[in-house]
């Protein structure tokens, strides 16, 4: 009796398809799933240049632009370095078109400070970068810089060659940055492991060392063949004092701990990169009435990997 109503009723239904009189019940779903939240969006490396220092005295003109501190306010979507006006122009427009960088710039008149709280302070930021310093870091200042890299902060100094007073106030950038190494507050006995030479080495194109797990020479913006020295100088390396220091690029017929043009080492949890040129970082364009030339682009070298490179290293990106 069970068999024979289980037939009717399958026939039964069949034929009510057959008819079009009904229809089969939907397949069972499953529960609906949530959307997935979006991806937070990652946090750019923060990026502050100086232009406390004298950086445009003279004919220098080492800003990535005249609006400062934000230089998105001359143009918010840069696409050369026209779109912005300084000499770094270029160096801060690549970062910035990468999307990965937030670039800010200290004004003149203002001081480096770290753990104030301010706006412009470098416990805000990844890397410091301060190209070719014309006036002397005041006894905080020097104090500010080496807890920043001490404690995790990225430094890249460019100096330049002896006697490159700019604003014929008694300090050049050699003289700066030595002070800096031998008298700031924190550590006075050499913390980064070199110093700077007293040279004005007229000509060269230095070489970048064979190291193919170097982050810098091999980093995200490219590889490091080499760079320019027009009027720079070198650094000595002191790896008794910092054992991290290391060389990347030396001047023909140097090597070792004497004559490096581009020098990192690291301090504290902190890191740190040094130039020893200001024209490789030159990109050819700036304010009206200064004389530059493009380093940046210059076929002798491959400068703009290197810049972009070492800022990468620094902001441990």
């Amino acid at each position: 009796m069970t068999i024979r109503i289980r037939t009717v009723a399958a026939l039964s239904g069949a034929a009510l398809l057959a008819a079009g009189l009904t229809t089969l019940a939907p397949a069972a779903t499953a529960a609906p799933v949530a959307p997935a939240a979006p991806a937070a969006a990652a946090t750019p490396h923060r990026v502050l240049f100086d232009n406390s220092k004298a950086e445009t005295a003279g004919n220098a003109d080492w800003i990535i632009s005249t609006s400062q501190p934000d230089p998105l306010a001359q143009n918010a979507n840069p696409t050369t370095e026209k779109s912005w006006t300084g000499a770094l122009s270029a160096w801060g427009v690549a970062l910035q078109k990468t999307g990965q960088y937030s670039l800010k710039t200290l004004p003149a008149g203002s001081a480096i400070t770290y753990g104030t709280g301010g706006a412009l302070d470098l416990a805000n930021f990844d890397t410091f970068v301060v190209p070719e310093p014309n006036i002397r870091f005041s006894a905080a200042e020097k104090s500010a810089i080496m807890k920043f890299v001490q404690n995790g902060g990225g430094l890249f100094l460019v100096s330049d060659h002896v006697n490159s007073d700019r604003n014929n106030d008694g300090w050049d950038s050699p003289k700066i940055i030595n002070d800096l190494l031998t008298s700031n507050g924190v550590n006075n006995n050499d913390p980064f492991g070199f110093s700077v030479d007293l040279l004005n080495i007229t000509t060269d194109n230095p070489r970048a060392v064979n190291d193919a797990t170097d982050p810098v020479l091999h980093g995200p913006f490219g590889t490091v063949t080499g760079s320019i020295l027009r009027n720079g100088t070198t650094f000595t390396l002191k790896p008794a004092d910092n054992p991290s220091v290391k060389g990347l690029v030396y001047r023909t017929g140097s090597s070792g701990n004497t004559g490096a043009f581009f020098v990192t080492s690291t301090f504290g949890s902190g890191r740190v990169a040094v130039w020893g040129d200001s024209s490789p970082v030159d990109d050819g364009t700036g304010q009206s009435g200064n004389t530059l030339f493009d380093g940046w682009d210059d076929p002798a070298g491959t400068d703009a990997a290197l810049a972009l490179n070492a800022t990468a290293w620094l902001s441990k990106a």
